[in-house]
């Protein structure tokens, strides 16, 4: 397969087990490309992107604008946390504003659910989803993906446990869908009321018990309980989930394997996870983050590939 079944990135359900495999390959080569000492590629230099961000990201945001300036492309960073969103000036007028500038492609956050998918419909751009509220963050499952593909091999086969806030998290939706993808076993784990109703009918597997659910995995992956979208209170005190669901090097060690362990960041340390179990050998968090660049490459270069000029 040499090019996306897709033309925008709006959620990881819209893709083929062909298109990861592609997006993995791309990502493969531009890894090669940001360990070099020159660590740009001329791919996109007639191409502009622009970055709109209606809820603040600092680390998606700077992990997509280093991708497009590895390949050349021209940027344009949009943050409508502070900007002309809040005096009440709609998606659609905003983007059209930024296409009224000649934009080939739309990297966008929104709190909103299916902004993406509505955006795609009626703009004539390529749209990559940087999150749509608690509904998809392909790039972070892409990326999470690729990472266990890199420690493990392959994803194949491979048990994947997701421990935390399950019903805010954007990032668990999209894993679901990928690792499902690719033919790995999932499991959710994580307090009865942070974890959405509907989950098994996802064909995944559901623990409350954190111990029960690492006997089980190979690969770990600890969300950040998302206090900012929690309107009422999911569980009685923060030290109560971590003691809970917290993983510490004590629990770590007492597991007769070796687990690989992730994190999508930013790390609330001391609460999903403690500093040394973060910090270790096992955990592959610093992987992730350099991952994150050359995955967004791929998609933003895959997807500029498919501009009709």
């Amino acid at each position: 397969m040499s090019e996306l079944s897709v033309d925008h990135l709006l959620g990881i359900k819209y893709l083929k087990p062909e298109d990861i495999q592609l997006i993995f390959e791309t990502a493969d080569h531009f890894k090669e490309v940001i360990n070099r000492p020159i660590k740009k590629v001329p791919s996109l230099r007639d191409i502009t992107i622009a970055n709109l961000f209606f809820e603040n990201s600092t680390r998606t945001r700077l992990s997509f604008e280093l991708a497009e300036k590895r390949l050349s492309a021209d940027v344009v960073n949009f943050s409508a946390a502070s900007s002309s969103v809040k005096k009440g000036e709609t998606l659609i007028d905003t983007v059209n504003n930024i296409l009224s500038m000649k934009v080939d492609m739309v990297v966008m956050r929104h709190p909103n659910p299916g902004a993406g998918v509505f955006l795609s419909k009626h703009v004539d751009a390529k749209i990559v989803n940087a999150g749509d509220g608690a509904h998809e963050h392909p790039t972070q499952a892409l990326l999470d993906s690729y990472s266990i593909r890199e420690r493990l091999g392959e994803v194949a086969g491979k048990k994947v446990v997701i421990v935390g806030d399950i019903l805010h998290s954007r990032v668990a939706l999209s894993n679901i869908f990928a690792l499902q993808l690719q033919g790995a076993e999932v499991m959710v784990c994580g307090p009865k009321t942070l974890l959405p109703k509907y989950i098994q009918q996802l064909g995944v597997k559901v623990e409350t018990n954190l111990i029960k659910a690492l006997e089980w995995c190979d690969v770990a992956n600890m969300l950040r309980v998302q206090n900012e979208r929690m309107e009422i209170s999911y569980f009685p005190s923060t030290r109560e989930y971590t003691q809970q669901f917290g993983l510490t090097k004590k629990i770590v060690d007492s597991l007769n394997k070796e687990i690989v362990i992730m994190h999508p960041g930013p790390i609330n340390r001391g609460v999903e996870i403690t500093s040394d179990v973060a910090d270790s050998e096992q955990a592959i968090i610093l992987d992730q983050v350099e991952n994150g660049v050359a995955v967004r490459m791929a998609v933003i270069y895959l997807l500029a590939s498919k501009i009709k000029r």
